[in-house]
């Protein structure tokens, strides 16, 4: 287990390090998309729970218009969404930064995307061994319908990576990833900008029973 810890390591730094140099171009390009459309700030910053629950500070870039005055918190997510916005997330642009998490050590190329904090507390205590291992750029769920899934079959996926993770798997996830983006399959669920936020499993104990509330300038996944 400890060398295969020391593997993902290795390449996590490795191609995370080549992945930030070759779309270094298009990440150029993204930011002035960006600026041009939207202003500052270019990056979407948001604090994410890692490995064991340890937080961390996710960078991406920004796809969303701020909130108007008055709005209740975010308003809604679809309508906030830019043109260069949807552009980004329809090809995962957005995602690109990330791979700064990644060479940091916050996130692994291949692993359970990075949720809210505040789902922490929702989470089955099975659901919640999806923070046994670092959070990932791509994962399980992604290649296996991502936003089209209902969050009960998505964190599963979570977890059957947990229980099933190797370097094999991490490949295979990668390779599958390339023709999901290039598809752009399961962007977002039907009328969100990604998918409707956690509450929690049905009748598990220690779920969430507030009402919808985003946190504000929240992209989620």
């Amino acid at each position: 287990m400890a060398f295969n810890k020391a593997m993902k390591r290795a390449v996590d730094l490795v191609g995370g390090g080549v992945a930030l140099c070759l779309t270094a171009p298009m990440m150029t390009v993204s930011a002035v998309g960006i600026y041009v459309s939207m202003g500052r700030p270019i990056f979407f910053r948001q604090v994410r729970p890692g490995r064991d629950g340890e937080l961390f500070e996710l960078v991406k870039f920004r796809t969303m218009l701020p909130p108007q005055p008055g709005e209740d918190h975010v308003g809604n997510d679809a309508e906030r969404l830019t043109r260069v916005g949807r552009l980004l997330r329809a090809t995962s642009l957005d995602e690109l930064p990330t791979l700064v998490n990644v060479v940091r050590g916050d996130m692994s190329l291949v692993g359970p995307r990075p949720l809210l904090v505040r789902y922490l507390d929702r989470y089955s205590p099975r659901q919640l061994r999806r923070h046994e291992v670092r959070p990932g750029v791509t994962g399980w769920a992604q290649v296996n319908g991502r936003n089209s899934l209902s969050w009960e079959d998505k964190l599963e996926l979570d977890v059957w990576y947990v229980e099933n993770q190797s370097l094999l798997v991490d490949i295979k996830i990668l390779l599958q990833t390339v023709g999901k983006v290039l598809a752009r399959d399961g962007i977002s669920a039907e009328g969100e900008a990604t998918m409707p936020e956690f509450m929690g499993t049905s009748g598990q104990a220690g779920a969430d029973p507030l009402q919808h509330e985003p946190e504000a300038g929240c992209d989620r996944d």
